[in-house]
């Protein structure tokens, strides 16, 4: 049985099948769980990306801010050193505070990442877009990985990485 007869109702809820025009739906995020738990991860990670891409959702490095804030240390770190493998890490060079959190190279651990504000992880993803947009795809492949984190983005983001991920299958 594939992941989307599990979730048939919302097949047809977020898709616009079973009888015209998809209607807003009630509750988002009980729908996003539901679909993160049993969708493959590079189908959830698609939704995402379209999510962030979306011209009726906030910009991508407003996005990543508000789920940065709500991350834990290791998934910070996480986020980003992804941001860094593609913006550089010349980048942290040009925000206040942040200049010699790289000292010595290497990756970004959970304590150094705690030092960074949710501002300051805006402007890494504003940052790291511009040099290399392919980014948003990697960190939407992080992200489908932490489903409770994605959550806090909202309704609308959620809906739209469904809408995606529903008619993708």
């Amino acid at each position: 049985m594939s992941w989307l007869n599990t979730i048939t109702d919302l097949v047809e809820r977020y898709s616009g099948q079973g009888g015209g025009a998809a209607s807003a739906p009630q509750n988002p995020h009980l729908d996003y769980e539901r679909a993160t738990q049993t969708a493959p991860p590079n189908v959830v990670a698609d939704g995402l990306a379209q999510s962030f891409r979306s011209d009726r959702t906030p910009p991508f490095p407003e996005m990543i801010s508000h789920m940065f804030g709500q991350s834990d240390p290791n998934q910070r770190a996480g986020l980003l050193n992804r941001l860094l493998a593609s913006a550089g890490p010349g980048v942290l060079a040009a925000l206040p505070g942040l200049s010699g959190l790289l000292r010595g190279g290497g990756a970004l651990t959970p304590e150094q990442a705690s030092q960074v504000t949710p501002e300051q992880a805006r402007q890494i993803a504003a940052h790291a877009e511009k040099q290399d947009p392919s980014v948003v795809d990697r960190v939407s492949s992080f992200y489908a990985e932490h489903p409770q984190v994605v959550q806090a983005l909202g309704g609308l983001a959620l809906t739209v990485a469904l809408q995606h991920m529903m008619r993708n299958r």
